[in-house]
């Protein structure tokens, strides 16, 4: 097993990697990694066998805690395997990798965020196992909200009769360009819930939307006289849609706004997809659930699926 750390002059062969692989998605892609890589130094590494690539593993290093993470600007970044690579080998890379950060780093833990298993084309967690063996003990349990579109469950009659007042106020839904103005709304919406201000800047939304038109999009729910009440971002994948960012202003809670949208992005919009991932309810690492908006997002019909963290002592 050969190990190669990643540089800039290997962009493309990751990136065709990526899209290649089983379990890989745009997030893991250098044009998406790379738009905060000033803020992260880089230890991302790739696994060749016989000279062909075979799995990749997005990641950083953090030389003051002597820590490995996979990867901390992203909200999973696991072990990308390529269609042949079976659990004997994923066991092998595991041991390589784990004697590679030692020996060349120095390193004395890794933290590893497997890639959810809705996000992988076919089974792929080979990579759980290897966790297992290597003694790997869960650090963060954090949980996402999940409607399943090939077994819907009936939304909660409030949904409904919410849907129903939208419409009759003339509530319409589109895909829309005004990022600028959704950005405002959201600004506010997690200023006064949480103090808090969204994981991306506008600059750098619309930028990571200019690189990635097809799978970037924003949704949006409008009044009768063409004002914006409510918006969601969602990434698309082959079989997924993930929503990014949901923000609603106090006119579009008066008339459903976000109700209507999400019942038309789940009944018709996305109707052809396998899951709507609605994102984490949690904070301080999964130690406290936000149980309002857990209700909102499984008032929809969303059930639980992890994202968990491991350590692996090294």
């Amino acid at each position: 097993m050969q190990i190669v750390r990643y540089t800039s002059e290997r962009q493309a062969e990751w990136d065709a990697f990526v899209r290649s692989s089983r379990n890989g998605t745009f997030l893991l892609e250098r044009a998406y990694m790379d738009y905060h890589a000033h803020r992260f130094t880089d230890c991302s590494l790739m696994f060749f066998r016989e000279g062909r690539l075979v799995a990749l593993l997005p990641a950083n290093w953090v030389e003051s805690e002597r820590t490995v993470y996979s990867h901390q600007g992203l909200t999973y970044g696991g072990l990308v395997m390529g269609n042949e690579l079976t659990t004997i080998r994923v066991m092998d890379i595991f041991t390589a990798m784990t004697e590679w950060m030692r020996t060349q780093l120095g390193a004395v833990r890794m933290i590893y965020k497997p890639i959810p298993y809705i996000y992988s084309l076919c089974p792929s967690e080979e990579d759980l196992y290897a966790l297992f063996r290597q003694g790997a003990v869960l650090h963060i349990r954090a949980i996402a909200s999940v409607v399943d579109m090939t077994h819907r469950l009936p939304m909660r009659k409030g949904r409904k009769s919410t849907i129903r007042q939208a419409q009759t106020l003339g509530v319409t839904i589109r895909e829309s360009a005004d990022l600028p103005v959704f950005w405002q709304i959201l600004l506010q919406v997690l200023h006064d819930k949480y103090q808090a201000l969204p994981v991306h800047s506008l600059e750098e939304m619309q930028l990571l939307q200019s690189r990635f038109p097809e799978q970037i999009h924003l949704y949006a729910a409008y009044s009768s006289d063409g004002q914006m009440l409510a918006g969601t971002i969602v990434y698309e994948f082959p079989h997924l849609v993930h929503a990014q960012y949901i923000a609603s202003s106090p006119e579009g809670k008066a008339q459903g706004a976000v109700d209507a949208l999400y019942a038309w992005l789940i009944s018709e919009r996305y109707a052809d997809k396998r899951y709507l991932d609605f994102g984490t309810s949690v904070e301080q690492g999964g130690h406290v659930l936000n149980e309002g908006l857990l209700r909102q997002k499984e008032a929809f019909g969303a059930r639980a699926v992890v994202y968990d963290s491991y350590l692996i002592n090294l």
